[in-house]
């Protein structure tokens, strides 16, 4: 049987140091994270070791650091990706942290079961009525507790939910590495730690690194890349 094998990456242009590292995660070499003297640099590893220390490193980027130096908006172009759903640095745990720096809750938002208006969500099923899909992402720009019913902003499309449909949205400031298959964001945020043992391979790595078509920064333990170097499926 014929087979070919996708080796060239087009998303970003070959001087990306983005395309760069990840052709050395997807061949198990371990990249040095250092741009070449006079050349711009789009991808950065940021160690650190302690939990405590990770998760302020990853708030004064995402509040500070990368709208002042790169323009970009935290809910707009921003995307966190995370090997696992638990942890300290999990999906569930970065969207607490992300939900209280970028959205903290105020006299002037609404709120119901965790979600406030002006939120990042993601559709997590398919649902045909509505014309929402699983993957799709949006803005809460609604909260009426009176009617118990939210709106979401989906590009061009608004879309009403009842209370009880709200099983169907998470909040989507941090996804898994998994579900951003298929997707790419202006710039990619990834914490990886050893906790994340069981979760971290090279696939997955590759995965995350390539959906950055901007910018791509890596926070937390080379170790915990180095393991994830030797995994294999």
């Amino acid at each position: 049987i014929a087979v070919v094998a996708l080796t060239e990456i087009f998303r970003q242009a070959q001087t990306s140091l983005i395309i760069q590292h990840a052709h050395s995660i997807r061949e198990g070499k371990m990249p040095t994270f250092i741009a070449p003297e006079n050349s711009p640099c789009d991808c950065y590893f940021i160690e650190k070791s302690n939990s405590d220390e990770l998760t302020q490193v990853l708030k004064k980027l995402i509040t500070e650091r990368i709208p002042r130096k790169f323009s970009f908006s935290a809910e707009k172009d921003m995307q966190i990706l995370c090997p696992m759903h638990k942890g300290d640095h999990g999906t569930a745990a970065m969207n607490k942290h992300m939900q209280e720096w970028l959205n903290p809750k105020s006299l002037n938002n609404n709120e119901i079961l965790g979600f406030r208006e002006g939120d990042k969500v993601m559709q997590t099923r398919n649902n045909y009525d509505k014309e929402v899909f699983n993957g799709d992402s949006g803005t809460i720009v609604s909260i009426d507790n009176i009617h118990k019913q939210i709106q979401v902003q989906f590009d061009e499309n608004r879309v009403l939910y009842n209370y009880d449909e709200i099983d169907e949205l998470q909040l989507a400031y941090a996804i898994s590495i998994h579900k951003s298959q298929g997707s790419e964001f202006p710039c990619v945020i990834i914490p990886i730690t050893t906790s994340q043992y069981m979760m971290l391979e090279r696939n997955l790595i590759y995965t995350a690194m390539t959906r950055g078509r901007k910018l791509l920064i890596l926070v937390g333990q080379k170790k915990a890349l180095r393991i994830a170097l030797q995994k294999t499926t």
